[in-house]
């Protein structure tokens, strides 16, 4: 297909002309742009000088009468890649969600080689070649490979259109392409058309609405050979049509339309999706570290801060007692907007205020909450109503964006005390200097009262108008790019107000305690809101089973795009009905809970919160084992937030993700995302989601090579080994369990199955937490027999859970096996970081009775069966 689309440029067409598409009639006009749907394609490109004569293009098209645009392509790393495409009216984006980074080809070999209209730049393995006889085509390729990784659409790349810009570039149709933040189910997005904005979607479909919560143009293109990302750096709105397009002319084609402004874009080159993740984390910021304590059970519900009989206060210590009755551990509450509903007519919410007649003393309540070691997140959403008592104050501090017919307040209608209830008021203007600090001051009275963490909330900015301007005095808007780009929201993009929001939530906690992790939770985010805020999550969804299934493509996607601690509501809004009349409530909340909050060993989400969970009396053993057991392994999954923190591997994975050499992951089945993923390098998760199934078709993807792959073993009962390579039928009653296989070779680290305090944690919540974590143990699964000399090695990390600067330890365990003996060998490296728990137990699978021993002569004793049947193995120091 791509030798096929590059035969167009055969077409005879004149050098220095513009030329405007087939179908369309633009033209330049006084040196500007015309109607929209003025789709003009410059032509006639000429070099122009620049100091990076070996590792840049720089081009300039030679139009006589109109004005010209400028092109370039310039190498930042040796598999990074920077391109612009502007005009004096089409600006590089005034606030990018990244800046420029500083060029770095140190020990790098780099070749270059120029023709009349084409260069050709190789470094490090990657051949980038510009060819600008007709329009500047990029192609990106290994160097000596045939085979291109992405090449731009030939005659047809870079265009104007009208206000905005387009890139075309050739469609694989048997590419993954993966990416964009947060879309619609499948997990692959080939085929499909998707707008780049944010929007509440309160209730939306996971199969078919568009947009969603989340605004991220980044589209990674994936195949065996290799990976190409393409990450736009504007804020402002647009679309991505991935491959579903198609015309007599152009043939297949993928094609990027931003609304406003010019063109900057970023392409990074991979040998696997990790590559092109890790590259791009470089880029925009590695995810935040988290703290421990948002790892564990986060209740939720926004019927609690909304009584009055009884008394809010009252009725969330009532929650935290009947928790603790029933043996359920929590680690926080995230407090709906009920608690800053105003008491007295008209009964709004009013951000940054107390209902005292449902909170009399928050500081008091606070503190009696903290005593049950729950944390509290609260509510916060940038706008206000006319009725909230800083109104005014706003307004003349010029904190709200601005008509310019009228030079007065935007207003607009907002949500505010419900469903459908809302009222006038006006989105707060984040370029606002007043307006800025107006937050942070708001966000420090939360937390001087003792609030742990916020809930930046609505935070889409669906504005009604594109033409209100901003106040742009905040120090953090460059003044160069006020000079360039007009005044107004859709130049600059609403979406820069997530960010900035992020941003002044995240300092004002942070300056307060400075040794700590500051806890943000950002319903919408940019690729730059991800460096304030913590975590995320997709948003108001429903209950039902196709939401079950769609929702662990929004996780995979979200994932890769850096939305690592990420996660569903469970048992969707309050407001919101369940759907598929099969799903009775007193059966669903099993098994999607246990396919969400209640399965063993949760991928879907690192956070989790429940509206309606605990509303079923009969669930409540099943939550109680659950949630146990996700403390349980509370090692594991903070092991592998922390290597998100430092690699930007997202716990939850694709299952091709390291297995890119088996051909059967690249299928159509595998690719959607649904059905099954990887939980970190260990656990393999399977589901059911349709009512009546009791068992679920997995597939055990394969490594290749010359190393011997010895496959899986099901957690669950029959406990068989399964080989790798095959699709398995594995059983799944629904009472009972869901699909769950760890890879052999693999190993769990696990802890206490309760709510513990790490020792030197000595914040307010965990001074309320009576169990201390000092206990540790390993979960390990040797072949079934002998693995011929094989040593298998996992490592896992660990810290305070709560420093912004931790020391970190890291703990090693490798083993091997014969017919009769498990051999281990345990390696602790505690220089920044010495836990309570000083034994490690070293756990076989159910129905393995082999004796295991050290393998460098450490005591290792039989502790005896657990209550699943295991034989456990003390490891002492």
């Amino acid at each position: 297909m791509l030798e096929q689309a590059a035969s167009f440029s055969d077409r005879s067409i004149s050098e220095d002309t513009d030329q405007s598409l087939p179908g369309q009639e633009g033209v330049f006009e006084n040196g500007v742009i015309g109607t929209a749907e003025d789709e003009v394609c410059p032509r006639g490109y000429q070099p122009v000088p620049t100091t990076q004569q070996d590792t840049a293009v720089h081009l300039r098209s030679s139009t006589k009468s109109k004005t010209p645009f400028e092109f370039s392509f310039e190498t930042i790393r040796q598999n990074l890649f920077r391109v612009t495409f502007t005009s004096p009216e089409h600006s590089i984006p005034p606030f990018p969600s990244v800046q420029k980074p500083s060029i770095n080809l140190q020990n790098v070999n780099v070749f270059a080689k120029t023709n009349d209209t084409s260069k050709t730049i190789e470094v490090g393995g990657v051949s980038a070649t510009v060819d600008w006889e007709h329009t500047p085509v990029v192609s990106l390729a290994w160097t000596g490979s045939k085979s291109i990784l992405h090449r731009d659409l030939p005659l047809r790349s870079y265009v104007a259109d009208a206000n905005g810009v387009a890139h075309y570039s050739i469609h694989d149709r048997d590419a993954l392409h993966v990416g964009l933040g947060e879309k619609s189910a499948p997990m692959d997005l080939s085929g499909r058309t998707f707008q780049l904005s944010a929007t509440d979607c309160f209730g939306y479909d996971v199969y078919n609405s568009d947009p969603l919560y989340k605004h991220i143009p980044l589209l990674i293109k994936a195949t065996p050979e290799g990976c190409v990302a393409i990450f736009s750096t504007t804020h402002g709105r647009g679309s991505w049509s991935v491959g579903a397009e198609i015309d007599g002319l152009w043939g297949h084609f993928k094609v990027y339309r931003q609304d406003y402004g010019g063109l900057e874009q970023y392409m990074i080159v991979g040998k696997t999706i990790r590559d092109v993740v890790r590259s791009y984390a470089e880029l925009v910021g590695f995810p935040l570290l988290v703290p421990r304590w948002a790892y564990g059970y986060i209740s939720g519900g926004y019927k609690y801060t909304m009584l009055d009989e009884p008394k809010a206060h009252l009725a969330l210590l009532d929650f935290a007692e009947k928790c603790k009755e029933h043996g359920i551990p929590v680690s926080a509450h995230q407090m709906s907007s009920g608690y800053s509903i105003a008491a007295v007519e008209p009964k709004v919410r009013n951000v940054f205020t107390w209902n005292y007649s449902r909170f009399p003393d928050p500081e008091g309540w606070i503190s009696k909450m903290h005593d049950h070691g729950i944390r509290l997140i609260t509510n916060i959403k940038p706008f206000l109503l006319a009725s909230h008592p800083d109104f005014q104050k706003l307004i003349d501090a010029r904190g709200f964006f601005t008509d310019p017919e009228s030079d007065e307040p935007g207003f607009m209608r907002l949500w505010s005390a419900g469903g459908a209830t809302g009222g006038d008021g006006c989105h707060i203007d984040f370029t606002s200097e007043a307006a800025f600090k107006w937050w942070y001051n708001g966000v420090q009275s939360l937390k001087k009262v003792g609030i742990d963490g916020m809930w930046n909330d609505n935070n889409e900015y669906t504005l009604p108008n594109d033409d209100w301007t901003m106040a742009l005095d905040n120090s953090l808007v460059s003044a160069s790019a006020k000079e360039k780009v007009p005044n107004n929201v859709g130049q600059w993009g609403r979406a820069i107000h997530t960010e900035l929001m992020g941003k002044s939530s995240h300092d004002a906690l942070l300056d307060i305690e400075p040794k700590y992790r500051p806890f943000v939770l950002t319903r919408s985010a940019t690729a730059g809101t991800m460096r304030y805020s913590a975590s995320t999550w997709s948003g108001d969804n429903v209950t039902s089973w196709e939401n079950m299934k769609g929702s662990n493509a929004l996780s995979l996607n979200a994932g890769i795009s850096l939305l690592q601690c990420e996660g569903h509501d469970i048992g969707g809004p309050p407001a919101l009905p369940r759907t598929s009349a099969p799903l009775d409530p007193t059966r669903m909340p099993l098994h999607p809970l246990r396919h969400q909050l209640l399965q063993d060993l949760p991928g879907q989400q690192l956070r989790r919160r429940s509206h309606r969970a605990m509303d079923v009396p009969r669930n409540h053993p099943l939550i109680r084992a659950a949630i146990k057991r996700r403390y349980e392994i509370l090692p594991y999954i903070y092991s592998l937030g922390l290597d998100s923190h430092n690699s930007a591997t997202p716990p939850q994975r694709w299952i091709g993700w390291g297995y890119e050499s088996d051909p059967e992951v690249w299928t159509k089945a595998l690719k959607t995302g649904e059905g099954q993923f990887w939980f970190g390098d260990t656990v393999l998760v399977g589901g059911v989601y349709e009512p009546g199934q009791d068992s679920a078709r997995i597939y055990l993807p394969r490594k290749s090579g010359r190393a011997f792959d010895y496959g899986y073993v099901n957690l669950n009962a029959p406990y068989n080994y399964l080989v790798a390579g095959q699709w398995a039928v594995v059983p799944a009653s629904w009472r009972q369990s869901i699909p769950l296989l760890a890879k052999i070779g693999g190993a769990i680290p696990v802890g206490k199955s309760v709510h513990t305090r790490v020792p030197g944690d000595e914040t307010a919540a965990s001074r309320g937490v009576r169990e201390v974590d000092d206990y540790r143990g390993v979960e390990i699964f040797p072949p079934s027999g002998s693995s011929h000399a094989r040593v298998f090695e996992n490592v896992w990390m660990e810290d305070d859970g709560i420093s912004l600067d931790p020391g970190m330890a890291r703990y090693t365990l490798r083993y091997r096996s014969t017919d009769e003996k498990v051999y281990v060998e345990f390696e602790r490296d505690e220089v920044g970081f010495v836990p309570a728990w000083k034994e490690l137990d070293v756990i076989l699978h159910c129905g393995d009775g082999r004796r295991v021993v050290s393998s460098s002569g450490q005591d290792i004793v039989f502790k005896g069966v657990d209550e699943r049947g295991r034989n456990v193995y003390t490891v002492r120091a």
